[in-house]
């Protein structure tokens, strides 16, 4: 993009935090720089933890998932948890077939193998309901496309891997400290970026522009990278988990009711914006880069 196109923009503004969350519902890594592909970040939710019927489990039924902390390490994903030894996963290795459920899709995936499996059976289990218990982890096979929902998507074609349903999240810090600003007058404490789980988060915006804007185009060292928000991202409970210590407080979700109902999602409580890849696949974002949008109108 050149400078004329940039200082046009009705929005400028810059990438301030990177986040991919390798293992869905997670403890996310920040990154200073990470690559895009046409589902999203590389790596981001690419495995997920899954009861013995083949269905995804998250925070909301196992809160003991935030504590799960991920680490890239030569050529690894390495997962570490209270109390257990570190578990190392190859980024590109998985063992036979398994079949998946994430709301309402059903995927075929690749199991990663009994050590994994009770990896996560023996940490998140013991305080589990008895039909989750038995648990396994699931990679998601780059061979299987699965759609975005074309309603959302204005038709285009779109993917991603183990996400809710978009392949990018983007927030914005003058969201957050919006929020937190009406925490501490309200006599609560404030809360960091974890609880929301971004992949993108803008810094020099006003809070929720995100909200407003039509495609990102971000400068890279290879050109322009395009994202575009498509669709509001409604709230479940899982803002309200402590990402450090995976206790759960209503506050957060209370005081986003308070102002964040979307007419768009029928009153449902919304912070920040799915988004999908439209340019730049194989493109590395990085922290600092320069995202400018217009109005969406």
């Amino acid at each position: 993009m050149n400078p004329a196109q940039a200082s046009a923009a009705d929005v400028q503004a810059t990438i301030e935090q990177l986040w991919v969350y390798p293992v869905k519902s997670c403890a996310g890594i920040s990154l200073p720089e990470a690559e895009l592909t046409d589902t999203g970040l590389l790596y981001d939710r690419a495995w997920m933890v899954v009861d013995s019927e083949g269905e995804f489990v998250s925070q909301r039924e196992l809160p003991r998932m935030a504590l799960v902390q991920p680490s890239f390490r030569m050529g690894q994903l390495m997962l570490r948890a209270p109390g257990m030894l570190s578990l190392h996963l190859g980024l590109d290795v998985a063992e036979g077939p398994l079949t998946v459920r994430v709301w309402d899709d059903t995927v075929e995936a690749c199991d990663m193998g009994d050590v994994a499996a009770q990896w996560f059976s023996d940490f998140l289990g013991p305080e589990a309901p008895a039909h989750l218990k038995r648990l396994r982890l699931a990679r998601f096979n780059p061979e299987v496309k699965r759609p975005c929902d074309p309603a959302w998507t204005g038709g285009r074609e779109a993917g991603t891997q183990f996400a809710d349903g978009f392949g990018l999240l983007v927030t914005s810090s003058a969201s957050l400290a919006d929020l937190n600003e009406r925490l501490t007058a309200a006599g609560h404490e404030p809360v960091d970026m974890r609880r929301f789980r971004p992949n993108i988060v803008l810094g020099g915006v006003q809070s929720h522009d995100e909200d407003r804007v039509g495609a990102m185009r971000i400068s890279t060292d290879d050109g322009t990278a395009v994202i575009e928000p498509v669709k509001p991202c409604a709230r479940c409970p899982i803002p309200d988990i402590d990402p450090t210590t995976a206790t759960t407080s209503p506050v957060v979700g209370d005081t986003l009711q308070t102002y964040r109902q979307d007419p768009r999602l029928k009153g449902a409580v919304t912070f920040g914006m799915n988004a999908i890849v439209i340019e730049g696949d194989g493109q590395v974002l990085r922290v600092g880069q320069t995202v400018n949008a217009d109005w969406r109108f």
